[in-house]
């Protein structure tokens, strides 16, 4: 056996993203144990940090030790029981994975299914709402596997006035575009680590309101898993002090995260979101002056994740081979019915800057010109920049 050395790659797909060498180095710092007294005092500094960035001042705030989507299995799980009647609102992939995560719980699921592309429907919600008595209402705020958003304020205010609990999946959203879990009234919503927080995979950040674990308290069994019992886990991570054990805390993975918090607040939240725009501004011009379009209307984009269609004639996986061998670029695969028909392009986090956009178009008119599609990139690029000037 020998040591692994991985190649180095620039990741622009739809997750992970780079990670900065601020990060990198801050995950081979000692590790301390899990109930040491300075690694307690990091739990409430990141605390505090996740309460800021979700907008959860009054939300039990936690980052969860497995990947984005146990922060998903660790909603539905804690909040649903068997009987409840759950709808769940599908307009891509992860939609589709929370309504199977209900069903194990053992609820009664009923989708509202949009069409993949399109933001979810809060009239179609709130019609399935009306017909029933419902527990919870959970929905993908930023859909990773298309790049469409949908209105987390509008469904989580239909979800409180029909007597529902609601789960947003902020996975692809937090760090890239404004997530407030206060102002929207949301019960539940929850992360990952490797996207625009641009921390390596295998965290899930999760904000609890009061509602939520006043629910999760009333519960007449416990939730079907223990390592994301919310109960449990807080008898870990909910004070300063007392703590018990639960589980040994992936330490260096936490100091990684911490990092990333740090930079992104000495960025500033709101800079954050405007380069995020910014860069999805210029990339989205230099796909157009490339004959290129995104699947998703300009009003309901992501910045962060850009859903590009492939061109009739171009296949679509060489595209991405060749961008991989040539340039050492990852760019994503479209799932499902997408499949082989868009490439999805992150610009996330470390991954969000001008020498990305650069990159991207230069190795994706490479790549067009590979397969004898004729693209002019020094228009590309010019398109692009005069973006970035602005």
């Amino acid at each position: 056996m020998q040591s692994f050395q991985p190649p180095r790659r620039i990741l622009m797909g739809p997750g992970p993203s780079d990670v900065s060498p601020r990060v990198l180095s801050a995950l081979a710092r000692p590790t301390i144990g899990h109930l040491d007294p300075e690694f307690q005092a990091l739990m409430e500094d990141i605390k505090a940090a996740l309460q800021r960035l979700m907008g959860a001042p009054d939300y039990a705030c936690i980052p969860l030790p497995a990947p984005g989507t146990a922060g998903m299995e660790a909603a539905i799980m804690n909040l649903l029981e068997p009987g409840d009647r759950a709808v769940i609102a599908i307009n891509g992939v992860f939609g589709g994975r929370m309504a199977d995560m209900a069903g194990r719980a053992g609820a009664e699921v009923v989708t509202v299914e949009d069409e993949w592309g399109k933001p979810v429907d809060p009239a179609r919600v709130e019609e399935s709402l009306k017909q029933a008595p419902t527990k919870v209402l959970a929905f993908v705020h930023a859909e990773t596997s298309t790049g469409a958003r949908s209105d987390a304020a509008a469904l989580c205010r239909i979800a409180r006035e029909n007597g529902a609990l609601s789960i947003v999946d902020c996975v692809t959203s937090l760090g890239g575009i404004p997530v407030d879990a206060a102002a929207w009234d949301a019960d539940v919503i929850y992360s990952g680590s490797q996207k625009c927080l641009s921390a390596p995979p295998g965290l899930a950040p999760i904000a609890l309101s009061k509602r939520a674990q006043l629910a999760i308290a009333a519960r007449k069994e416990k939730p079907r898993n223990w390592l994301c019992d919310f109960g449990l886990l807080m008898s870990y991570w909910g004070g300063e002090g007392g703590r018990s054990y639960h589980h040994t805390a992936p330490i260096n993975a936490l100091y990684g995260l911490h990092e990333s918090l740090v930079m992104l607040f000495e960025e500033g939240q709101q800079a954050v979101f405007v380069r995020h725009a910014r860069m999805h501004e210029a990339l989205a011009a230099g796909l157009e002056a490339a004959g290129l379009s995104l699947l998703v209307a300009p009003e309901h984009r992501l910045p962060q994740l850009n859903a590009v269609v492939a061109p009739d004639g171009v296949d679509e996986a060489a595209v991405r081979d060749h961008v991989l061998k040539a340039w050492d670029l990852e760019i994503g695969a479209g799932l499902g019915p997408m499949k082989g028909k868009v490439w999805r392009i992150g610009l996330m986090g470390a991954s969000a800057t001008p020498w990305h956009v650069r990159l991207c178009l230069t190795a994706l008119c490479d790549a067009l010109a590979a397969q004898g599609r004729k693209v002019d990139s020094a228009a590309v690029l010019a398109a692009a920049e005069a973006k970035l000037a602005a």
